[in-house]
């Protein structure tokens, strides 16, 4: 007679833990913010990409740890690199927008928003032949500067932003916005999702990848996410950039030395933190964790 096998059975904290919102903000090396003032984006063309290879690296590694993601994509990047938004697609993964080539919502008025937004999603869906519904601000640019910004998405059929930094930053951020989902439009069910920071000692800390994940010790960001899912009950929204597992990019040696240690530091340690991270928790799409969580967001008009 042949045994039977073991049946695994989950704990209460498996089965109760939240699905996280995995997901990479699609942009090449020359096309953060940190390097905005010193790389021309008429420049852009003729400069080395290494885009695709580290998406392809950023795939085999989510299919390694069997987790599906958001991949929030540049409209200039979809436009150039057409395969490699159907085979991010065709591994189960969302594909979202970026916008088109990077500039901060706050740098435009809302008619130039509302066809950066056009432009990019029009891209994207080509090139994907996948229907976008989701958004993220470059260098999470939407802020008390943009009330606009919430009721153009909602205008071109975007169901869900996760755009907002609730936090104090010098490039960035909405410190009095709320930490987790919240309605910014009275008269719409579209839904703004902030990416994570943790509380501690009355202070709000991002704590929702980026730099901040490559130069903190992996523990804070173990620590902060768990205090995400068990006290506040809530998922944590994380994000990174293909560039930052990618140390032998190209160095801008021309960029000041602040803009140069945020890009760089840690770059090789980056991959194995991801690993860890995929594996210490549940990890899942940005539209399906928006669809629970508009359920229990906040009304908050702005």
């Amino acid at each position: 007679m042949t045994a039977a096998l073991p049946i695994e059975v989950p704990s209460l904290d498996e089965i109760l833990r939240p699905v996280n919102g995995l997901s990479v903000d699609v942009e090449d090396w020359f096309q953060v913010g940190a390097f905005e003032k010193v790389i021309d984006r008429r420049d852009w063309d003729g400069l080395t990409t290494r885009v695709e290879r580290n998406c392809d690296a950023i795939l085999a590694m989510f299919a390694e740890a069997e987790v599906k993601a958001t991949f929030f994509t540049l409209g200039w990047v979809a436009q150039r690199y057409p395969a490699m938004m159907r085979r991010i697609a065709e591994a189960g993964h969302e594909i979202a927008s970026h916008g088109w080539d990077h500039a901060r919502v706050f740098t435009m008025d809302r008619a130039g928003f509302a066809l950066d937004l056009k432009k990019s999603r029009e891209a994207i869906e080509d090139a994907s032949g996948e229907r976008v519904s989701g958004y993220r601000a470059p260098s999470f640019s939407i802020d008390q500067r943009t009330p606009w910004a919430f009721a153009e998405l909602a205008e071109q059929g975007y169901a869900y932003s996760s755009s907002v930094a609730p936090i104090a930053h010098d490039h960035y951020g909405w410190r009095e916005a709320p930490r987790f989902a919240f309605r910014p439009l009275a008269d719409a069910d579209f839904v703004e999702i902030p990416v994570t920071t943790a509380e501690f000692a009355g202070r709000r800390l991002a704590a929702g990848g980026g730099g901040f994940f490559r130069v903190l010790p992996y523990g804070f960001s173990r620590w902060a996410i768990r205090q995400v899912n068990q006290r506040d009950g809530r998922p944590a929204v994380f994000y990174f950039h293909p560039w930052e597992i990618d140390p032998g990019q190209p160095r801008v040696a021309h960029a000041p030395l602040k803009s140069k240690l945020r890009h760089y530091t840690n770059l090789s340690g980056m991959a194995g933190k991801l690993r860890q991270l995929t594996g210490d928790f549940s990890w899942g799409r940005m539209d399906d964790l928006a669809r629970g969580e508009a359920l229990r967001a906040v009304a908050l008009p702005v």
